[in-house]
């Protein structure tokens, strides 16, 4: 998530934000990673520190998962950890891909402001449908109330990953942050980078930049997962 205090308002571990939908093979999986700097939207969550994260998922056959992961944050405060847990339905129709739930994002010990936790509710609907080594998705996200008591908000973002090779992609996003109680706080994001996977070890090197005075950043990822 976003720091909003710091910031002046407002990545499911960096290498999640490569995709907006995600596939769970049935059973348990676990992952966990090293950043170089945690990114949301494109905005640091670790003050452009490193991060290191990890999470669970569980899922089966039906379509039907669950999980959570957490990552260290640097907000300026004495928050010093981000923790999510998630589940939702998906599945396959007329050639796409679809993917529906809810995460809530928890900040442990985190300071209230202005009276409002940190923590926060999000549901989302996400598609994709591949052409080949050529895959589009496109994703909608709403909180009802947005972090630290805000209000309501929508993300909007859509993206294309192409398979250089069985070990070796291109992707790029793009996403547009829209807060309804927040006056000239809508901005826009995106990113492009290349992720792999050498000798077991999944890596992923990004950029990102948004519309707004957030700056940019380069990242740079690896990740391990295990379980069935």
């Amino acid at each position: 998530m976003i720091h909003k205090t710091t910031k002046a308002l407002v990545s499911l571990l960096v290498l999640m934000s490569a995709s907006a939908t995600t596939a769970f093979a049935d059973g348990v999986e676990g992952n966990v990673a090293l950043s170089s700097n945690y990114v949301f939207r494109g905005i640091t969550q670790t003050s452009d520190g490193p991060a290191v994260s990890g999470g669970f998922d569980w899922a089966v056959e039906s379509g039907f998962y669950a999980g959570s992961w957490a990552s260290s944050v640097d907000f300026g405060d004495d928050t010093t950890m981000e923790i999510d847990f998630y589940g939702g339905y998906a599945f396959s129709a007329g050639g796409f891909d679809f993917d529906l739930g809810g995460i809530y994002y928890a900040y442990p010990n985190s300071p209230k402001i202005a009276g409002e936790d940190q923590d926060f509710l999000e549901f989302y609907a996400g598609g994709s449908r591949s052409f080949g080594s050529l895959t589009f998705d496109a994703k909608l996200s709403y909180s009802e109330d947005f972090y630290a008591g805000t209000g309501q908000s929508f993300y909007t973002e859509a993206g294309a990953a192409f398979a250089l090779s069985d070990s070796l992609s291109l992707g790029a996003r793009i996403g547009s942050s829209t807060f309804n109680d927040l006056s000239g706080a809508d901005y826009d994001d995106w990113q492009i980078g290349l992720s792999g996977e050498a000798w077991g070890v999944g890596w992923d090197v990004r950029f990102h930049d948004t519309s707004d005075i957030f700056g940019d950043a380069f990242v740079i990822s690896i990740s391990q997962s295990f379980g069935s």
